[in-house]
């Protein structure tokens, strides 16, 4: 069985499809260039496919990572000629690298991911310089009737305010991914008074195994 690493990007027109319907999404543009994909064994078989880090919706990015297995081997050219001739208009394959097939699974690799967010709003500046300097940084995020309560700030990694004119601001930002927590770009840009207008993530961290 052999692994190929894709990486790809993914544009405005599929900024809202959800993990599930991306990975269908990718399911048929493979099965459209004839990949011999292998497939999961037991009742439900289902195609062997694995995405670093799930894109929230409405984010666009740069820096997606899929790993895909096959059932024999498939020339590159192949591979990418067939992808590239059927993917839909969004998304762009920027690379595909070989992995060997017992290497750790990608989602277990994520150790963080860099977002540039652009909105606007007022005291961005300030308010990013006091999340950076505190050792704690309550916040709660509220999606339909649950409210989630955590600490912020040992999500974030990195973060930097530009000023882009007119009251515009861009967050540069780098946010802890992985087992032990995940940050939003959305919710980081909240906290510091920033009202996001695109949210893109331009890169994933992977641990060296």
């Amino acid at each position: 069985m052999l692994r190929w690493r894709l990486q790809f990007s993914r544009g405005d027109t599929l900024k809202f499809l959800s993990h599930l319907d991306m990975m269908r999404l990718w399911e048929r543009l493979l099965r459209r260039a004839s990949v011999p994909l292998a497939y999961s064994q037991g009742f439900s078989p289902h195609p062997q496919l694995s995405l670093a880090l799930p894109l929230p919706l409405g984010v666009t990015s740069d820096a997606e990572l899929l790993d895909i297995w096959l059932t024999r081997p498939l020339p590159l050219d192949h591979l990418t000629g067939g992808l590239e001739r059927q993917s839909p208009t969004g998304l762009v394959l920027a690379g595909v690298q070989p992995v060997p097939p017992r290497a750790p699974s990608l989602p277990s690799l994520v150790r963080a991911a860099e977002y540039r967010v652009e909105g606007e709003g007022n005291g961005v500046a300030e308010a990013t310089d006091t999340l950076l300097v505190a050792d704690h940084f309550p916040w709660q995020h509220r999606r339909e009737r649950q409210v989630r309560q955590y600490d912020l700030r040992p999500l974030v990694e990195g973060l930097r305010a530009v000023p882009s004119g007119a009251g515009g601001w861009v967050l540069e930002m780098r946010l802890r991914a992985g087992p032990f927590g995940t940050g939003r770009a959305d919710q980081v840009a909240l906290a510091v008074g920033l009202r996001p207008r695109h949210l893109h993530r331009t890169r994933i961290f992977l641990e060296v195994p």
